[in-house]
């Protein structure tokens, strides 16, 4: 299959996993942090509007230019779910490339960014890792870092117990690894090498006393301002504190604006992800806790779509449906307007 300017490739959510699967997306996440680093991509800020009841309306998105690529993502997030869509443009054109169901895509996104930070954030002989939450992203946390580390037990914590009772059975079954369940949040990081949070925190939860020396960070479910998960003494602590887009980080992120301040601040401090990576600065012996501030960029779900619209042209998946067509306004009220308004 090749690419038509007469239609565009619907890919499904079944086209998306039997594409990619999570050790691929970190690659090409890498790829694509190396492109921003160079200057050959660039972020769009998260833009984000809450509503009564528990909704938040998401747009997120990047552009690839010398690859000639254009896209944002969004999404509706309610207490009775979501449709992800990624939608992939031609950045030299304007045309209209694909559109990708974007559940898999998200989830694995930002799994990978976590799996990225971990490969150079966190000690290369970690092998106790604990995760705080067992909600729909947690499975894909935690497959991260058995991706990037050798480990060999993983401890548990969430404030249901029996959700944490099946999530460390589905752990044990899916990886192999050993995988306790915790009483608490300190009874989970204390000794760990790597803790994730993956909740719906609307205050810190994680404290310095908890947590040892040498311990990686990645805080991944506080996405915009009414969310907490790490305290300031983790942040007065660390020691490398990266997120994956500064500018996001000072809008959306409650926990970096208050231990920084507003811009300026001490903003000076942090570091991009797609810094550690092209750098190649893994952690120093010295460092003490290494903090990754995770918030989801339109970098990281275009470099995955990028290469999913890649693979789906060379394997001949994902639908082809016509390209949309100009079609001029009417420019003169109908009579059922005019009735309407009672004329």
């Amino acid at each position: 299959m090749t690419a038509s300017h007469d239609s565009m490739l619907w890919i499904s959510e079944s086209d998306v996993v039997s594409m990619m699967d999570l050790g691929e997306a970190i690659e090409a996440l890498e790829i694509g942090l190396l492109a921003e680093a160079h200057g050959d991509a660039q972020n769009m800020i998260k833009t984000h509007v809450e509503w009564t009841g528990g909704g938040t309306l998401h747009a997120i998105g990047a552009v690839f230019p010398r690859a000639g690529y254009a896209g944002t993502k969004t999404w509706p997030h309610t207490k009775n779910g979501a449709t992800p869509l990624l939608v992939l443009f031609d950045s030299n054109s304007g045309a209209l490339k694909a559109i990708v169901e974007a559940f898999a895509l998200g989830q694995m996104r930002t799994a990978a960014a976590s799996g990225v930070a971990t490969r150079w954030l966190a000690s290369p002989e970690a092998q106790e890792f604990a995760v705080i939450g067992t909600g729909k992203q947690a499975i894909t946390q935690v497959a991260a870092v058995v991706a990037v580390r050798p480990i060999r037990r993983i401890r548990v914590f969430s404030p249901n117990e029996e959700r944490r009772n099946k999530f460390v059975a589905r752990v044990t079954n899916e990886f192999g690894v050993e995988a306790v369940c915790a009483a608490s949040v300190r009874e989970a990081v204390k000794g760990a090498s790597i803790v994730t949070a993956i909740t719906r925190a609307t205050e810190p939860f994680l404290n310095a006393d908890m947590v040892d020396r040498g311990t990686h960070i990645n805080s991944v479910g506080a996405i915009v301002p009414s969310r907490a998960e790490v305290s300031e003494d983790v942040l007065a602590r660390s020691t490398q504190i990266v997120t994956d887009s500064i500018p996001q980080a000072q809008k959306l992120s409650r926990e970096l604006i208050e231990f920084f301040g507003p811009p300026p601040g001490n903003w000076g401090a942090v570091r991009t992800l797609a810094s550690v990576v092209a750098n190649r600065s893994a952690r120093a012996a010295s460092d003490d806790l290494t903090l990754f501030k995770s918030l989801g960029v339109g970098v990281s779900d275009l470099s995955l779509g990028i290469a999913l619209y890649s693979k789906a042209l060379a394997l001949g998946l994902g639908h082809r449906i016509p390209h949309p067509q100009k079609v001029s306004p009417r420019l003169r009220t109908t009579e059922m307007a005019k009735t309407l308004r009672g004329g």
